[in-house]
């Protein structure tokens, strides 16, 4: 196996799902979407799909069990769960639950530079996101309460994490977005320009100024 080959949520998926028997990828694509796992493991590009599948090939983690032929649709190739493929998907599974990790998503990093925005405009952005996450919520729920009476809890933890996830954001927000309307959270060029140039000139921001790189 390839021992350079790294973890991700949808090679985790591909070989999840070939725990169950051989499947082809416009197969593994579909039973990801159909059981609403895309709203965690990202298959909107199904070139994806192929170059992660691809990669699992060449590390010997799946094989090709058979092509199938048929005269209505594209020729397609099945893939089987080998055994090395089993010990590293459970690996990995143990390892993605047991260990957080720092995965860089775009909301922290957009709050890291609000302060570019006034105070009005990032209320104004803030109050659509609050929006959002409140559709996404309502539909979280409704799935929730759709399925917990004929699955099993274990295989909606997924959709109950992402729930209590968006409401603690939403929450979070919510209490952001009452703080700016108040005042209690306020901003401006020369507040934020005294700021930056009193950290420079600060212990801390000399220490970072001449840290060696690396």
């Amino acid at each position: 196996m390839d021992s350079r080959l790294r973890s991700s949520p949808l090679a985790l998926a591909v070989l999840g799902l070939l725990v169950m028997g051989p499947l082809h990828p416009y197969g593994m694509q579909r039973l990801i979407k159909l059981w609403g796992k895309d709203q965690v493991v990202n298959v909107g590009q199904r070139a994806s799909l192929y170059k992660t599948i691809k990669r699992l090939d060449e590390a010997g983690l799946i094989a090709v069990r058979q092509t199938e032929r048929d005269q209505l649709y594209p020729e397609r190739t099945v893939y089987e769960l080998t055994e090395a493929g089993r010990r590293q998907m459970l690996e990995w599974l143990s390892d993605m639950l047991a260990v957080p990790r720092n995965e860089f998503p775009r909301f922290p990093a957009a709050l890291s530079f609000v302060m570019l925005l006034g105070p009005e405009e990032a209320m104004t952005v803030l109050e659509r996101r609050a929006a959002v996450l409140r559709e996404n919520l309502a539909t979280l729920d409704g799935d929730l309460k759709a399925y917990s009476a004929s699955l099993p809890r274990v295989t909606l933890l997924d959709d109950e994490y992402q729930r209590a996830v968006t409401g603690a954001e939403l929450d979070w927000i919510s209490g952001v977005l009452g703080d700016l309307r108040t005042g209690a959270l306020s901003w401006s060029e020369a507040e934020l320009t005294d700021a930056a140039m009193s950290f420079l000139h600060s212990p801390e921001g000399i220490s970072a100024d001449i840290a060696p790189a690396g």
